[in-house]
């Protein structure tokens, strides 16, 4: 196989599917069962009976943002709001979604409703101004297999991704400071055929702004860190390796705003090397790690993420 041929990233959540089914009798409402379906112990999404018909509210029990999607399909039931929902919640945040009330009384009424989520802010600002280090050892550098906008798999969502080609076992180190909000690091498997993604390793900093640095492909027991552990531009946090959709071993590094249905868009960065800084990766490009100190600072945001 070409070398340009390895490398897919997929959604870091799968799709969730809740039906429920109400009955309405004699003008009364009646919830078949209460339900509250959180999941990872970081999104509940939590259904409750009120004199109008059903409340839906979403928690996030994170002390990170996360952006979620829900879609609401109702027979006999409306809502005053679109049936299609994308928002972020702040750290520990809960809000109401929208309520369900019956169109008729007297009538078998029944929703189900899909969503999906990440970690991150869908209304990030990003500070395009700031300086990130290249995410591996100063004084190394590694060649780029896939930079900005390579036609293999770098488009769309991933257009502003990089690929460094490495061994396994390589130190990585993050790229920015911020806080570990999820990691992966049971997998052993790197394939390349449908649903190899499921089985990458990875390790995801949430950035004071709301945006994410995320580093995949990692080995098996790679990562370094934990979650909740703050961490900072320059340290090793994780080892490179060869897992998930991917068949030469390498590190996937972008930094992501979150949108909609779990998904994240890859922006543009601009990162220090010996040589100076570079706006934009190449792909064949071959970059010196530098320990230059950060001569911009990222914008803060007034929604104060991540706690000192």
């Amino acid at each position: 196989m070409a070398e340009t041929d390895f490398f897919s990233r997929i959604p870091r959540q799968f799709l969730r599917t809740v039906a429920t089914v109400v009955l309405t009798i004699s003008g009364l409402l009646v919830v078949s069962q209460a339900r509250a379906g959180c999941e990872l112990d970081v999104i509940c999404i939590n259904e409750e009976k009120s004199r109008n018909g059903i409340l839906l509210q979403a928690e996030n029990l994170s002390p990170f943002p996360i952006t979620y999607t829900l879609r609401v399909r109702a027979r006999n039931m409306s809502s005053a709001g679109p049936e299609t929902v994308t928002r972020t919640l702040a750290a520990l945040e809960s809000h109401e979604i929208m309520t369900l009330t019956r169109s008729r009384k007297n009538v078998v009424t029944k929703y189900r409703y899909n969503y999906d989520w990440t970690f991150g802010d869908r209304d990030a600002i990003h500070d395009d101004n700031y300086v990130y280090r290249l995410p591996y050892e100063s004084g190394k550098s590694y060649r780029v297999i896939q930079g900005y906008g390579s036609r293999f798999s770098h488009t769309g969502l991933e257009q502003f991704a990089t690929d460094f080609r490495m061994s396994e076992g390589t130190p990585v180190h993050a790229a920015r400071d911020g806080v570990v909000a999820k990691i992966e690091e049971s997998n052993s498997l790197g394939c390349w055929r449908d649903g190899c993604g499921a089985h990458a390793n990875y390790v995801v900093v949430v950035h004071n702004d709301g945006t994410t640095g995320e580093y995949y492909h990692l080995q098996q027991n790679g990562a370094l860190v934990d979650v909740g552990e703050r961490v900072f531009a320059g340290q090793k946090i994780a080892l490179s390796g060869n897992t998930g959709h991917t068949t030469i071993p390498h590190l996937h590094f972008a930094v992501y705003r979150a949108v909609d249905w779990g998904n994240t868009q890859s922006i543009a960065v601009r990162f220090a090397t010996a040589d100076g800084l570079i706006e934009r990766t190449r792909r064949g490009g071959r970059y010196q790690a530098t320990p230059i100190r950060q001569a911009s600072r990222p914008t803060t945001s007034t929604r104060n993420y991540l706690s000192n």
